[in-house]
């Protein structure tokens, strides 16, 4: 009888990554053979940082982590993880307000892949108000980022000026 590789998926935007995803990854692949984080690719969501900065910034953040490979995705998540046989879907949960989002999309996606398990890692203390709409805001008002992100993150946050007391497009949607 052949084991099978116990594969999950990560999926996000990770505009940007922050230290609370890589906490995630980290996390899920000391749990799994293999973690695969999809970055997501959305046209029609700004985003601060394309889909190969995401990309770059994740896969070196994450560089340590032998069993993880970051890659770009669009579409549907559970297609995303059926494309990499991965039979899980690893979400974090900072708050309540995250899993009843996380919840709702847990039963669209059992409805979608009953195959596919959603599994819920719950964020460490450290990271509970760490998300990447606060970083860009923080980084909008010029505050110091350098706690919440990784350094490959903070070099890119410190190419884009501060725009000091003024509200971006950037720091609207979710992580």
């Amino acid at each position: 009888m052949t084991v099978q590789k116990r594969i999950g998926i990560y999926p996000g935007s990770f505009d940007p990554p922050t230290n609370g995803h890589v906490d995630i990854v980290q996390r899920a692949a000391s749990l799994f053979d293999e973690v695969i984080v999809g970055v997501g690719v959305n046209l029609a969501k700004k985003t601060m940082f394309s889909a190969d900065e995401r990309v770059a910034m994740m896969r070196e953040a994450t560089a340590d982590c032998e069993n993880v490979r970051v890659e770009p995705f669009d579409g549907l998540q559970v297609e995303f993880a059926r494309k990499h046989n991965a039979k899980f879907v690893i979400r974090g949960i900072r708050a309540l307000s995250d899993f009843e989002f996380e919840f709702e999309m847990a039963n669209m996606n059992g409805l979608l892949a009953p195959e596919v398990e959603m599994v819920f890692l719950m964020t460490s203390p450290e990271y509970l108000f760490v998300s990447a709409a606060r970083v860009k805001e923080l980084h909008a008002f010029g505050a110091d980022v350098a706690r919440l992100v990784p350094p490959a993150v903070l070099k890119r946050l410190k190419e884009i000026p501060a725009r000091k007391g003024q509200r971006t497009g950037a720091i609207e949607g979710n992580d």
